[in-house]
């Protein structure tokens, strides 16, 4: 009952549910996307002076164009990518990361969106990154992942 109360007075107030505190979704709709991306086989590959290619920018600029959205690429490490993503200075992150990445402290992660075999051949699952906190983002590039008919 307190709970239905609550969210019966936020939406009252305007409130969004979930919400963005930095905004994310909002600006990058019709806006720009920044996108760091990290060199990993087929999942995405760097060349120098090109903006990247592989499974997952694919994906990434088709998600963008359901939101209107330009997509602003940034290449380097992990680290640095990440570095990048918790200053704000990035919206999402890609580089064949799996679902058991070390990131996951410093960011969020997308559900597990499809899978493939690590360098052993185990069945590992894919995922990106995004700002912490920035769940209706999160929840925009999961639903459109994910998609109608379950991972790809």
């Amino acid at each position: 009952m307190v709970c239905g109360l609550s969210m019966l007075l936020l939406a009252g107030c305007g409130a969004t549910i979930p919400t963005d505190p930095d905004g994310t979704l909002d600006r990058a709709s019709g806006g720009t996307l920044r996108v760091g991306a990290t060199e990993n086989g087929t999942w995405v590959d760097v060349r120098e002076g090109a903006d990247p290619v592989g499974t997952e920018p694919e994906l990434v600029r088709s998600f963008a164009s359901t939101l209107g959205a330009e997509v602003e690429w940034s290449t380097g490490s992990e680290e640095a990518l990440v570095g990048d993503l918790e200053e704000g200075d990035l919206d999402l992150v890609i580089g064949g990361l799996t679902a058991e990445t070390p990131w996951s402290e410093k960011a969020g992660t997308t559900r597990p969106y499809t899978t493939g075999s690590d360098e052993g051949g185990a069945t590992v699952e894919h995922v990106m990154l995004v700002p912490r906190g920035e769940n209706r983002f999160l929840l925009e590039l999961d639903a459109f992942l994910l998609g109608a008919d379950g991972p790809r």
